[in-house]
């Protein structure tokens, strides 16, 4: 007698969907770029010669120098501006503490190549602190090439390191600082030999994240490289020169770029798998009131590097409403720049937001699936697409997007538009944070409330949405608005996707810049500035900490 086949439950066929939809749009275009990477573009037969070629040719060699060095200056730099921010705004009475956390934030979520854009009006050729030392006679070095693409990094992704050490700092058991200092050790003994060792994994992580996103980041380079090639503005200038064949050295660079990112993260995992960090959560450390010279000191400091790292935002504001004629600055404020792009440019602004919209409802229907699925189903699935939901994290824009291009233009998926493309690009880059966001809310969540709505008769469908949906709401419109902020940001990926119908905000600003259209620039990024700002106020309205949607 044959068994009949028993009828799967509702939530193994979600998962199985949610498989297969994450093998369609992120191994399969992840697998596809690995493999082009040993193809011959002649002769299409498989070959190493690709890698040979970026480890013997002087142009692919001195590119990846140049995206370590940046990468390694830019982290570094962001670590010696967030740790003492973070050790000052965690250890002492500081008078506007919220503001300083508020305006790290608003700067991490700001598009990197606006900062870039808005440094080129101030320290560019004819930028006006240039022009303003120039007429007292004193030449100022131009804030093009190697040392202004790590100060960009550097006052871009600091937020990251000052947001996840402060909070490590906070937890850190003041019974071992206090022991030391029992002990004869100096403030800065004590700190270096002590605090600096307990908070290491919080830091270390925070680095990752700088080295990672800087040594991916396309616009900061392309803009203020002025010949100084990194690997991403390599890999794009490839793919468009070879755009009507096999993009195989494209492909070949940017797989040099993920093996890069992955190196740095087992580093940093095998170096915490040898120590211990954990502590009990108890004689949590005490904020104290500085005086004299070093309050001040301290103030200076802190107030002063959030205030610089938003320069390039209020610059942007700023140069947006002066009196322009065409590309030139005629003195005067105005709106023109904003006509220009009112009457030029409508497009752009539309399909950014069609764009990303499309992009966060999947992001927040996946989201909350997906979270059930990692939280509540302890399978072998479940384990898969939690390492899988890591991905998006280490993959560059442009590796991405030239994996889409191999997989969706051509072949078994040949033929979608690319407005499509793009819309499944942001959904799968940004689908991360909305699952890590709502994911922490779920685990706050008691199983016992949904069990008790099913043994009532409600269907597993019923009972997640009326019950476990309301419940995780919060952190679901977190991880959306988050998702919404950096899909309308997302500039390298669109670059290679988009064409005459599809271009987007990020898109008009890089061209904008390239033309010397700063105007016309500036407008478009206070329109994106904007927009990105209301969604952070949204997200500081949806979350008690402000921290959770960043780490």
């Amino acid at each position: 007698m044959i068994r009949q086949l028993r009828r799967p439950d509702f939530w193994t066929v979600v998962t199985g969907v949610i498989l297969v939809v994450l093998v369609v749009l992120l191994l399969i275009p992840i697998i596809r770029v690995l493999l082009l990477s040993f193809v011959d573009a002649d002769t299409l037969k498989w070959t190493l010669g690709n890698y040979v070629e970026v480890f013997t040719r002087n142009f692919y060699l001195k590119g990846l120098k140049n995206t370590l060095f940046v990468g390694f200056l830019g982290t570094l730099g962001a670590c010696m501006l967030g740790i003492p921010l973070a050790f000052f705004t965690a250890r002492f009475h500081l008078w506007g503490r919220a503001w300083i956390s508020t305006l790290a934030i608003l700067v991490l979520v700001s598009p990197p190549f606006i900062g870039a854009y808005a440094w080129i009006m101030m320290l560019g050729s004819n930028g006006f602190i240039t022009n303003f030392f120039g007429r007292i006679g004193i030449e100022t070095p131009t804030i093009y090439g190697a040392h202004g693409i790590v100060l960009v990094f550097t006052l871009k992704f600091f937020p990251f390191v000052f947001l996840m050490t402060q909070t490590a700092l906070m937890a850190v058991n003041k019974s071992f600082e206090d022991a030391a200092e029992n002990l004869g050790c100096t403030p800065l003994q004590r700190f270096t030999k002590i605090t600096l060792p307990l908070v290491f994994p919080a830091i270390s992580t925070g680095a990752i994240i700088c080295f990672v996103l800087s040594i991916a980041d396309f616009g900061t380079p392309a803009i203020l490289g002025r010949g100084f090639r990194t690997l991403s503005t390599i890999a794009f200038s490839a793919y468009r020169s070879e755009l009507g064949g096999v993009p195989t050295m494209a492909v070949t660079v940017s797989m040099i770029m993920i093996a890069i990112s992955m190196l740095a993260l087992l580093a940093q995992r095998r170096i915490l798998a040898k120590r211990r960090y954990a502590s009990s959560l108890t004689n949590l450390p005490v904020k104290t009131h500085l005086t004299g010279w070093r309050n001040v000191a301290v103030h200076g400091f802190c107030h002063g590097v959030v205030l610089i790292a938003m320069l390039p935002s209020l610059v942007v504001v700023y140069t947006s409403f002066l009196k322009t004629n065409g590309p030139v600055f005629v003195g005067g404020y105005g709106l023109e720049s904003y006509g220009r792009i009112w009457r030029t440019a409508p497009e752009a602004i539309a399909n950014s937001f069609l764009f990303a919209t499309a992009a966060v409802v999947l992001i927040t229907a996946f989201s909350a699936l997906i979270s059930y699925v990692i939280v509540r189903r302890e399978t072998t699935a479940s384990g898969a697409i939690d390492f899988m939901m890591m991905v998006p994290y280490l993959i560059p824009g442009v590796v991405m997007a030239i994996g889409f291009v191999t997989t969706f233009r051509s072949g078994f998926f040949g033929g979608i538009g690319a407005a499509w493309l793009l819309v499944m690009l942001y959904f799968i880059r940004r689908l991360p944070y909305g699952v890590r966001s709502t994911t922490s809310s779920l685990r706050q969540v008691k199983p016992s409330m949904e069990e008790a709505a099913i043994n009532l008769g409600a269907p597993p469908l019923t009972a997640f949405l009326k019950v476990t949906v309301p419940l995780i709401l919060p952190g679901l419109i977190v991880g959306s608005l988050m998702g919404f902020i950096t899909a309308i940001n997302e500039l390298s990926g669109t670059l290679i996707l988009y064409d005459a119908g599809s271009i987007t905000m990020p898109v008009s600003i890089y061209l904008a810049v390239l033309d010397g259209e700063f105007g016309l620039a500036a407008a478009h990024s206070t329109v994106l500035l904007l927009c990105t700002g209301v969604c952070v106020y949204f997200v500081f309205r949806f979350t008690e900490n402000r921290n959770s949607a960043f780490l």
